[in-house]
């Protein structure tokens, strides 16, 4: 039935339907759920979504955009519905010195590698470049650079957007705000992000990276509070690491330079406790450093970990809180709980350059991302894995935290209900003027 539906139409790219073809957008990065879907558009152009989505909703046919499912609990599937996958739109229009167009199909990298070439770089890159701009537009988009310019959907200047009826919508702060407000960090509920501008600044040729390693968590959240404090580094971070029996606390910052200056790296080290036989400096290219886990996903592929599944847990915690929650996720912690090669991220942000309404946070000045990069072994594991998320997250709720809600944790609508909080009526409203057939499917309470 849903072949006959799609095949008449004219496109540049394609609708598939067979079992083996549609298998990938049944799976995510998380690999903890799979729901599989009557068919698969592999858009070739912005016509082509144009072309479906209106016959899709005559149809009843539930839709959900996909970029590289780097999700991780089904949030790019479509359980007996059309997946529109738009990794095959990639192209990088009007590079301009300070801004760039890009499809929404394109990944991070390949924008960076682009604007690298004439000396400009986006100014919040996720740790893993090899994500879509559309995905994490629809997400948030956390990085290193967040505590100086919040995330990435808090720098876009302009989307464009393919709604449920069909039409192209040019969307921005002053041109359909609600429509805008409502794509960025909406995960797909409104329509479906086809291009995006975004705000470039002069990229640095080079970049000191520091790692100091400390015994104690507590060590790791002061020295990270007071650096957020007087904004020492451009980039900041920070691990929690296995080591053996025990954990190992991991100061992960960075300063960018161009030659013939460089950093003071007297005063970068000030205070902080390095040690030259057991911390590391590193000095890269500017290339080198964003993409810096291109030899961790080698490793990981090789290992059969990349491919297994990953019950990834975000949270946001409030600063004051962010201590009693580490020890309450710490008390018992084994290595075994996280997998062979999990570890923890967790680092400040300052809210002052969050702009984005739903990409929610808890109160106050300051927020820590705390986020559990776990790897299963098997599907059991990974279940217990999801569960122990769930702990995690209830956990940080009655710290006053909130989830980043993209990895595994399972969210039910009273818990949507909660973390929309008063932007949940909004999303409704602007969902009902553009998704009045709900042909995307929702995610909060109705």
């Amino acid at each position: 039935m849903t072949s006959n539906i799609f095949s008449q139409l004219r496109l540049d790219g394609t609708v598939v339907t067979e079992p083996a073809a549609t298998a990938y957008a049944a799976a995510d990065f998380g690999g903890v759920v799979g729901n599989r879907p009557l068919a698969v558009l592999r858009a070739g152009s912005i016509t082509d979504i144009r072309t479906v989505l209106p016959v899709a909703a005559a149809n009843d046919i539930p839709v959900v955009p996909r970029g590289h499912g780097h999700s991780g609990l089904g949030q790019a599937q479509a359980l007996d519905g059309l997946v529109v996958d738009l990794t095959d739109m990639v192209e990088i229009h009007d590079l301009t010195e300070d801004s760039v167009t890009v499809d929404a199909g394109a990944t991070w990298n390949s924008l960076l590698a682009r604007t690298l070439q004439q000396g400009l770089t986006p100014r919040v890159l996720t740790d893993y470049l090899g994500t879509s701009v559309g995905g994490t537009l629809s997400a948030g988009g956390i990085g290193g650079t967040s505590h100086r310019y919040g995330v990435q959907t808090d720098n876009v200047i302009s989307l464009d957007v393919v709604t449920a009826d069909g039409l192209l919508r040019h969307c921005s702060p002053t041109e359909r705000p609600d429509l805008f407000y409502a794509m960025l960090g909406g995960f797909g509920q409104c329509g479906i992000i086809v291009r995006a501008t975004l705000p470039l600044m002069a990229a640095p040729e080079r970049v000191r990276r520091i790692k100091i390693y400390y015994p104690t968590i507590e060590a790791l959240i002061t020295n990270q509070r007071n650096l957020l404090a007087e904004g020492r580094f451009d980039f900041l971070q920070g691990e929690i690491l296995p080591t053996g029996d025990d954990w190992v606390f991991m100061l992960d910052a960075a300063s960018n330079y161009s030659p013939p200056g460089g950093p003071d790296e007297r005063a970068l080290l000030s205070e902080l406790g390095f040690t030259a036989s057991r911390d590391k400096i590193e000095d890269l290219s500017y290339w080198e450093f964003a993409t810096r886990l291109d030899e961790t996903v080698t490793y990981l592929e090789s290992t059969g970990e990349w491919h297994a599944p990953h019950p990834w847990a975000n949270l946001l915690l409030p600063d004051a809180k962010i201590e009693s929650f580490a020890s309450k996720v710490m008390d018992g912690l084994e290595q075994a709980d996280m997998g062979a090669s999990g570890l923890i991220l967790i680092y400040p942000i300052s809210t002052a350059a969050f702009s984005t309404p739903l990409f929610r946070v808890p109160r106050g000045s300051t927020v820590y991302l705390v986020a559990g990069l776990r790897f299963a072994a098997d599907t059991m594991k990974a279940d217990e894995m999801v569960a122990a998320n769930r702990r995690w997250y209830d956990t940080a709720v009655g710290l006053g935290g909130t989830s980043y809600p993209t990895g595994a944790i399972p969210f039910t609508s009273a818990d949507w209900t909660r973390h929309l909080g008063t932007k949940q009526e909004t999303l409704a409203e602007a969902k009902d003027r553009h998704d009045p057939l709900n042909l995307f499917p929702r995610r909060f309470a109705q």
